[in-house]
């Protein structure tokens, strides 16, 4: 039963169990959801909601996302994105989800988009080897060969200089915590992909590990830890 919420990354903390071992957790704050519409078998093929999150300003949003917020009794949202699965069909147009839908030491899978490491060449982006740098070997930190056998062009797959960073990436069977329905927050165990302030979605897993599920008893105190 898939479920699932979004929501943005805050950066890092740790937090302290009765004997003193440190667990680092991410601190990722999930605003209320809105679901914007409801995907059907009978109209879509497929059964999903979807999900509105953060607030927009009405200017910068057009007339077919206004109207479709509306249906909601809802403002635009700056982000959309669908749900898919059974357990998320129960809720209808207009309903608010938080972070109550998940529990201290359930398993997840978060998705967020990396961060991005401008245009690199091939030996940082792809791990590669460089050539001697004496002995006038005047080839140092070259991509390599392009293809002996056709060399009018470059074949497809070859590793190249380029852009790195900025892809979408799935981290999964992280634990949750604990879960702050007060503050809207949710502590998953370990680091998220993204930046801080970047966009993250929280879903449960789809294949989970032998994992031990943490006690979230054994979790007393929590302490800052400065990024800088």
């Amino acid at each position: 039963m898939a479920k699932g919420i979004l929501g943005t990354k805050v950066g890092m903390t740790q937090i302290f169990d009765d004997a003193g071992r440190l667990v680092p957790v991410t601190v990722i704050s999930c605003e209320p959801n809105v679901v914007l519409q409801k995907k059907t078998n009978e109209i879509d093929g497929y059964e999903a909601i979807q999900l509105g999150f953060k607030d927009k300003r009405e200017r910068l949003a057009n007339k077919p996302e206004q109207g479709h917020a509306a249906k909601a009794n809802s403002n635009p949202k700056r982000y959309v994105k669908e749900i898919a699965g059974n357990e998320m069909s129960n809720f209808e147009v207009g309903q608010e989800i938080g972070v109550n839908i998940f529990e201290a030491g359930e398993i997840i899978d978060v998705t967020g988009t990396s961060k991005g490491k401008g245009f690199q060449g091939n030996i940082k982006r792809h791990n590669q080897g460089r050539g001697p740098m004496t002995h006038g070997s005047h080839y140092h930190r070259g991509p390599g060969s392009m293809g002996p056998i056709d060399p009018n062009h470059v074949r497809k797959g070859k590793k190249l200089p380029g852009h790195m960073g900025h892809e979408t990436v799935t981290i999964q069977n992280l634990q949750i915590v604990k879960v702050d329905t007060d503050k809207n927050l949710l502590l998953v165990k370990g680091n998220v992909p993204g930046p801080r302030k970047g966009l993250v979605e929280v879903k449960n897993a789809v294949k989970q590990d032998d994992i031990k599920p943490l006690d979230p008893s054994q979790f007393t105190k929590e302490e800052t830890k400065d990024e800088s």
